[in-house]
């Protein structure tokens, strides 16, 4: 094996081992800036939630309170989600698509949207947002793992490289083994 191909093992192993030192500190510094960010926010799990009066400052915590959101405002909505209900409201506070049927505001004459809609587009907000928490620190996590195996695999590779630098040709090695054993010896006939 020539002697570029056993230092170009050697420049894989290196590019590897820094590849995976990177994605390692990248991964982790991921993770630390979503628990960071959460913190910030100050949101507290509701009592029934499964994670009651805890501090939501993890991807999966955030999960979680997403969906106790996600709950609470089909609650409030008596089961429906926002494609469900209706686009206004009639003058007595009932729910319609009729847009000839619906109340008008009385300051633009406009028909009077519903206004439980509102909780949709709010949970929908915050549950993205939330989920997005969880998305992010899984990736983190994710990444973290890819740079800890890039950087065993670029530990191997450096360990064979330096092996087979350190070590005679054994294909030369190989060839003169049988070249001697070729040779007629002196005096045969």
């Amino acid at each position: 094996m020539s002697k570029l191909f056993q230092y170009a093992g050697i420049a894989a192993s290196v590019v590897l081992i820094a590849f995976g030192i990177g994605a390692v500190v990248i991964g982790l510094d991921g993770r630390d800036r979503v628990a960071t960010e959460l913190g910030r926010e100050q949101i507290v799990g509701t009592p029934d939630s499964t994670i009651p009066n805890q501090l939501v400052n993890s991807g999966s915590e955030a999960q979680a309170f997403a969906k106790v959101i996600r709950k609470h405002t089909l609650e409030a909505t008596g089961g429906k989600t926002y494609a469900q209900m209706p686009q206004y409201i009639d003058a007595s506070g009932k729910g319609t698509s009729d847009k000839a049927a619906a109340g008008k505001d009385p300051k633009t004459g406009a028909p009077t949207s519903n206004p439980a809609r509102q909780i949709w587009i709010t949970e929908t907000a915050l549950t993205t947002a939330l989920n997005t928490a969880y998305f992010a620190e899984s990736m983190a996590t994710f990444v973290a793992a890819i740079g800890g195996a890039l950087l065993l695999v670029g530990i191997g590779f450096l360990v064979i490289s330096l092996r087979l630098l350190r070590q005679p040709s054994t294909a030369k090695e190989t060839d003169r083994k049988v070249s001697a054993a070729a040779k007629p010896a002196v005096g045969a006939a």
